[in-house]
């Protein structure tokens, strides 16, 4: 038998419901001083979703203000604030944290190590995330912040906007932002040191590389949006001139920093879920992902053309025409190996073996969702269409379908597929499958109607308009649509607190998965694994399997 094959079985099932109970009599002190890497994934999956709610209540509200002309739902100043908690939570504290939640829990399972190569910054990391969530929240107590979430000048000069809700703001993104940095650089170090033997870089998962670029995305672009908070509140409260034209500063200087991360940020959203996608769709499949090495080139282009693209946000302002054409071609370019990943996740789908499980839902419905996203992209990275298109609900149907179509459907694939190993219960298919197929018809019926909302004209970033404009029938249609899509998520909400204490026990292995996580018991034991595995292919678990299995015949 290969080295591979005499790595211990993963434990019983029996021990399953011990485990469980065991974490339970731990109690939430061990949980909040914890430095596992399991836990702290665990609090930022329950953290991220919490604003992630809260995000979706204020999303909510907004639709009914805009679902009736000149609606007198909200307060104009209501709106604003409404309009900035929700773009902060559900950019910054949801998405972006939601992966490095993943990350934490599965990174190192993945890849055969004991735990991350930095437990207290993990931690660390995680506390920052979550005291710059209550600082951005704290300050509804007093002065909510209305600038919109890109704060762009003069709505982020003291002398226009001069109440304590912008600096929360800053304070909130500063932390968040230390807490992204904090995170890249454990599972940069970790993906360096502390592979399994024979876990080469050429059989590395695929989430593992998605993580791996997502990584140094964020270790690149997070300084710059340091320093450009940090130069903010430096105008706000030193009296700086950074961002002030009338002392001698740039108001486009802070859209040049702030979209150099913000641009990059958007890939770093998707390219965790494009990884999860990768490690789903096979497994349901039957088959092995087509074209790995393909996929792997793919996640590294999408990562490096994206810090290439931070001017096409900007085609509206005195950028000359060369520059506009440059970020137009690269902005082309960054869609392009983005199809090759959908062409391959097709090509893996093709001819399989296909298991309609709910993980295997929601993967494939985000990467036919991500399709339509990219398509309307295309159109918004082309300079003078984006002059037309750019200020409009065009835009914000395209974002939507970018981060909820292709980010948050990518999460309740990951959901779906891990819960088991994380709490060591089953989903119910069920309500799994109900909550997919009313997601998948509230988001179309929510911003699929927004690109003729914008091709007739609407802005976006508008409070109320005339019954004369003719946009009310698209916004009545958006704001049944979010409803819809509130249902679906409530499903899963309801399928998460239902299973976590009655669902059925989970084994070890639940789907015949490939990566070393299915190799240990569910959830996990402390040090992961007894025994750390020799891998020798970018399938570990399943070379595991077959010879195992091949000792069975043998023995027979």
């Amino acid at each position: 038998m290969s080295a591979t094959a005499t790595a211990p079985a993963a434990a019983p099932a029996p021990e399953v419901a011990v485990e469980a109970v065991t974490i339970e009599r731990d109690g939430w002190l061990r949980w909040l001083t914890s430095t596992d890497h399991k836990r702290i994934g665990v609090l930022y999956l329950y953290t991220t979703f919490v604003f992630f709610l809260l995000g979706g209540v204020e999303a909510l509200l907004l639709r009914i203000q805009l679902g009736q002309a000149e609606s007198t739902f909200l307060e104009p100043e209501r709106f604003n604030q409404l309009f900035t908690l929700h773009g902060t939570t559900m950019l910054f504290l949801f998405v972006v944290p939601v992966m490095a939640g993943f990350a934490n829990y599965l990174l190192p399972l993945m890849i055969g190590a004991r735990g991350l190569a930095f437990p207290r910054l993990a931690a660390w990391s995680y506390w920052m995330l979550l005291f710059g969530g209550v600082a951005l929240y704290g300050s509804v107590f007093f002065n909510p912040p209305e600038a919109g979430f890109t704060v762009f000048a003069p709505l982020s000069d003291d002398a226009f906007l001069p109440n304590a809700g912008v600096d929360a703001w800053v304070i909130a993104l500063l932390m968040i932002s230390l807490a992204s940095l904090g995170s890249a650089i454990n599972f940069i170090a970790t993906l360096h040191h502390m592979r399994a033997p024979g876990m080469t870089w050429s059989r590395l998962p695929l989430f593992g590389w998605a993580v791996a670029a997502y990584s140094y995305v964020t270790l690149i672009a997070t300084p710059v949006f340091l320093a450009a908070l940090a130069m903010l509140l430096i105008d706000r409260k030193f009296d700086g001139a950074f961002f002030d034209p009338g002392q001698g500063g740039s108001a486009m200087l802070w859209q040049h920093l702030f979209w150099f991360y913000a641009h990059p940020a958007i890939y770093v959203l998707v390219l965790p879920a494009f990884g999860i996608v990768s490690e789903v769709l096979p497994v349901f499949a039957r088959k092995p992902i087509f074209g790995y090495r393909a996929m792997v080139w793919a996640t590294v282009s999408i990562a490096s053309l994206g810090l290439l693209t931070w001017g096409s946000h900007m085609f509206a302002m005195p950028l000359n025409d060369t520059l506009r054409t440059i970020f137009t071609i690269t902005a082309l370019l960054a869609a392009v190996p983005a199809i090759v990943q959908i062409c391959h996740w097709v090509a893996t789908l093709w001819s399989g073996t296909i298991e309609a499980r709910t993980a295997l839902h929601f993967a494939a419905g985000m990467v036919s969702m991500l399709a339509i996203g990219i398509i309307s992209g295309v159109f918004l990275a082309i300079f003078p269409v984006a002059w037309q298109l750019g200020d409009t609900y065009f835009l914000v149907a395209h974002l939507h379908y970018v981060l909820f179509g292709g980010a948050v459907l990518g999460v309740f694939a990951g959901l779906y597929y891990w819960f088991p190993k994380m709490s060591g219960r089953m989903l119910s298919e069920g309500l799994g499958k109900a909550s997919f197929w009313t997601m998948l018809v509230g988001l179309n019926v929510t911003f699929l109607i927004g690109h003729s909302a914008g091709l007739s004209g609407m802005p976006r970033r508008i409070y109320e308009y005339p019954e004369s404009a003719g946009w009310e029938g698209y916004n009545l249609i958006s704001t049944i649509g979010s409803f819809v899509l509130a249902l679906g998520i409530a499903l899963t909400v309801w399928n998460v607190v239902r299973s976590v204490r009655r669902g059925s026990p989970a084994p070890p292995d639940p789907w015949h998965g490939n990566t070393l996580e299915w190799f240990t018991s569910s959830p996990p034991p402390l040090h992961n694994f007894d025994a750390i595995p020799v891998v020798s292919s970018a399938e570990p678990l399943a070379d595991i399997r077959r010879a195992l299995e091949g000792d069975g015949r043998a023995g027979a």
